[in-house]
């Protein structure tokens, strides 16, 4: 099947067309500046123009047979991919409130494919839907019932595409059923979450009620005492002050003044003593994580690394396995150094727990996902 996989955003639209025979990228772009003015499309209806213009000679050799949208937030509804129509449609618009940056643009990516193919299938693939196992004693915050039940104010978890793509390809590499197979997986990007596996579903994760809850990350703050932003509110802060500066004013560009691990890992090297302590906080948490996380599914059968951080900086990945001594984990220094986009184990002979890092491939599962769905799989 021939699936074109997009992810809106608020201002671009990214896009690939996947073959889910052959696994083959047929093409793929980035359409930005969307409603900006300075020659950029007036809105996501002209930049879906753009993209057909852009595949009007691949798809001119074969059409499309169905379109994947990554959805950010699925709410409690949606705990797996489904195929859209307008009430799905109205139902992902109504969990705006939840995620106010990311599911209005996911909407305006299906109504401008709507408008340009009005017969093509659409499949939401949702980030938050594999997180929906989550056992209610994970997922519950310790705060008044009402505002549950009002507003929704729960643990959603987020990156669930990537963590259960990653899953699977673990499980297979290990030689384990993925439905008996329990692992604890660090998606290590811009963006960071934990997720702990077992039997194969996900039981707890580190992001919460948005994609700011848990580990350090790029940007974002990630665990906090909620007492800091009530005092910085009296101090004169806005709301809005406030939440621009969790999610894009701290992390590792707090701790260190760029948010790129490389440039972090390099400085640290070089003796800078901002970024040993940025990697150290950053490292410390991580940790921290796994070894509750190891707990929860009841022991660990790998460690599984992915993402961009987690696939290429081995720096990060030694730093983060020191400090699991206690657990038995060791790597392999000369495994640890090789680059490749092939799922791989680099742990030592002896670590009682394997370690492996799994590149992800976000489009690849909501291709296969989409195409799943409009097969009736």
């Amino acid at each position: 099947m021939r699936v074109l996989v997009i992810n809106s955003g608020s201002s671009s639209l990214k896009y690939q067309v996947r073959d889910t025979d052959t696994n083959e990228v047929a093409a793929n772009g980035l359409i930005d500046r969307i409603g900006e003015g300075a020659g950029g499309p007036a809105d996501h209806g002209e930049a879906m123009d753009q993209v057909a213009a852009a595949l009007e000679d691949e798809l001119a050799q074969r059409p499309l047979d169905a379109v994947g949208h990554r959805v950010v937030h699925g709410g409690e509804r949606f705990s797996e991919p489904v195929l859209i129509n307008n009430e799905i449609t109205r139902s992902i618009e109504r969990l705006n409130p939840l995620a106010p940056l990311h599911n209005p643009a996911n909407v305006l990516g299906i109504r401008a494919i709507a408008a340009k193919w009005p017969h093509m299938p659409q499949v939401a693939v949702f980030d938050t839907a594999f997180h929906r196992t989550l056992p209610e004693h994970a997922w519950r915050y310790a705060i008044p019932d009402e505002l549950y039940r009002q507003y929704g104010i729960r643990r959603y978890g987020f990156h669930g595409t990537s963590h259960q793509f990653v899953t699977g390809r673990a499980a297979e590499l290990l030689g384990v059923p993925v439905h008996a197979f329990n692992a604890v997986v660090a998606h290590l990007g811009n963006g960071v979450s934990l997720t702990a596996i077992q039997g194969g579903a996900s039981i707890d994760t580190s992001m919460g009620f948005t994609p700011l809850e848990g580990l350090v990350m790029g940007t974002r703050s990630g665990d906090v005492d909620p007492s800091i932003l009530i005092f910085l509110q009296r101090q004169g802060m806005s709301a809005q002050d406030i939440d621009t500066m969790l999610n894009k004013e701290s992390g590792l560009k707090a701790l260190f003044g760029d948010n790129d691990m490389r440039a972090i890992v390099d400085a640290a090297n070089a003796g800078n003593a901002r970024a040993t302590l940025a990697l150290e906080i950053a490292s410390y948490r991580l940790a921290k994580y796994i070894g509750g996380y190891h707990v929860a599914v009841g022991g660990a059968q790998a460690l599984v690394f992915t993402a961009g951080i987690g696939e290429n900086s081995a720096d990060f990945r030694a730093l983060v396995v020191s400090r699991l001594s206690a657990l038995g984990v060791k790597l392999d220094g000369a495994a640890n150094l090789v680059r490749s986009r092939e799922p791989r184990v680099v742990s030592a002979p002896d670590s009682l727990i394997p370690v492996l890092v799994v590149p992800t491939d976000e489009e690849q599962a909501i291709a296969e996902a989409t195409a799943a769905v409009v097969r009736g799989e």
